[in-house]
């Protein structure tokens, strides 16, 4: 190779042969979904997919490290991650206990433990900022705490939870300690029998009886985050998402219909007057301008900065416990509610947002955000690693929050962006725009 030949990033590494720089060689890659991420990755020039990868004994599947990046399901990283090892240039979907931040019990336990170290170090004042998580306890483990919380609270509601699914299954709400005798009876005895398996866990948390209404009707907002390190912590917030609305108005008079209180498609699409076409989506940018219409740009400015709170607090809470892999990054789906008051609740976090596409915009929107995440990881080493936005993604925190330089007249009353955080939340997703711009600046960074 010449000197002065550039070599991707994939191929810098110590006791690492370069293998051909990118115009020579694609980049080759894996993928265990068949949705919008394998159209992406089809759709990428100079990527190629690696055939019959399944087939491959886990032990031999990453002998020659001849994959440079592979979008895996969370069940085959945990059986494989421990048995391989990963190359120099190798980037992988997901940290190895990802479980920590997405599993709602250990969600709310990662909170509360952070919440009472920054009580203890800064204050009661400080621990204030960890107020937007719904008060919660673990069942069956702290089932008797709830109950005197209960006791303390009557006729308030409350929703269960199961830890570990998704799509809201297993999801109900109650008002009485008898609505859930019957469920409980059996699974939350103690366990005479050794034999028997243990109780599926639940977190049990204060249902928030007054979510802001738009049209009558409940909705949450799903927020994406890119997490590249956790040591130091660097993440990226993308400007697009979406609302996920009810399909019908809201009332607390019914609290056992599902159709009312959970806002997953996976749900909704069951209601009997759902409409496929039309869908219970706004788009995040949809959402924003309406909110700012209503209420004013700086009341949905300081809303949409306790979402960057909730994202940074999060994931501060599992900073020291998440093994962090330089090989290995996370997509998070954050599930933020917003009350009547503009303040915004996390609801939960995923580890694995879905991918699938319910229509032509979703289709739209997930395939930007997907591409645009591989153009943050940079295997095609095109960038200059100094970058605040990259497409739709602006970087939120390195080691520290980020500040702006330049963003939009809409979300930045008067033009002012020197003393804002790095965050456009529902602002203006010049996304094909600004990638052309950006990599003609890094051309020119990198001529010079």
């Amino acid at each position: 190779m010449s000197k002065g030949t550039k070599i991707p990033g994939y191929m810098q590494g110590k006791g690492r042969n370069p293998r051909g720089i990118i115009g020579d060689r694609e980049i080759r890659y894996k993928c265990s979904l068949q949705n919008t991420i394998l159209d992406v990755l089809r759709g990428r020039p100079g990527w190629q997919e690696v055939p019959g990868f399944q087939s491959i004994p886990p032990i031999t599947r990453n002998s020659d490290g001849d994959w440079d990046f592979y979008w895996c399901d969370r069940e085959w990283l945990h059986q494989n991650y421990d048995t391989m090892f990963l190359y120099e240039h190798q980037k992988i979907l997901h940290f190895r206990n990802h479980y920590e931040l997405t599993r709602k019990n250990l969600m709310v336990k990662n909170l509360k433990r952070l919440k009472k170290q920054t009580e203890r170090e800064q204050g009661k004042a400080e621990g204030l900022s960890f107020e937007f998580f719904p008060t919660t306890y673990e069942l069956p483990s702290e089932y008797h705490i709830f109950v005197e919380e209960f006791k303390k609270n009557p006729g308030i509601i409350w929703i269960m939870k199961p830890a570990a699914r998704a799509q809201g299954r297993g999801i109900f709400l109650f008002r009485r300690l008898k609505d859930i005798t019957d469920w409980k009876k059996g699974e939350y005895q103690p366990l005479s029998d050794p034999n028997r398996d243990a109780p599926e866990t639940y977190v049990v948390q204060r249902y928030i009886e007054n979510p802001y209404l738009i049209g009558g009707r409940k909705f949450d907002v799903r927020v994406y985050v890119l997490v590249v390190s956790y040591n130091p912590l660097k993440v990226w917030l993308y400007r697009s998402g979406f609302a996920r609305f009810s399909n019908t108005r809201f009332s607390l008079d019914s609290i056992e219909d599902t159709y009312v209180h959970l806002t997953n498609v996976a749900i909704q699409k069951n209601a009997p007057d759902y409409d496929p076409d039309k869908g219970c989506k706004w788009s995040t940018q949809q959402l924003r301008k309406y909110l700012s219409a209503k209420h004013g740009v700086d009341a949905v400015r300081k809303a949409y900065k306790g979402i960057d709170n909730i994202i940074i607090k999060s994931l501060q809470s599992v900073q020291k416990i998440i093994i962090n892999d330089k090989h290995c990054f996370e997509m998070y789906g954050y599930d933020i509610l917003f009350d009547s008051d503009l303040k915004p609740w996390l609801i939960e976090i995923n580890a694995s947002p879905s991918l699938t596409a319910s229509g032509k915009e979703d289709y739209e929107l997930k395939f930007g955000l997907l591409n645009d995440l591989l153009n943050v990881l940079d295997l095609e080493n095109r960038l200059t690693g100094k970058e605040k936005r990259i497409g739709g993604w602006d970087l939120l925190w390195e080691d520290g929050p980020i500040l702006a330089d330049d963003g939009n007249m809409e979300c930045v009353p008067n033009g002012n962006t020197t003393t804002i955080p790095n965050s456009f939340l529902g602002c203006h997703n010049d996304r094909k725009r600004q990638l052309r711009e950006l990599y003609m600046a890094a051309q020119s960074v990198k001529k010079t």
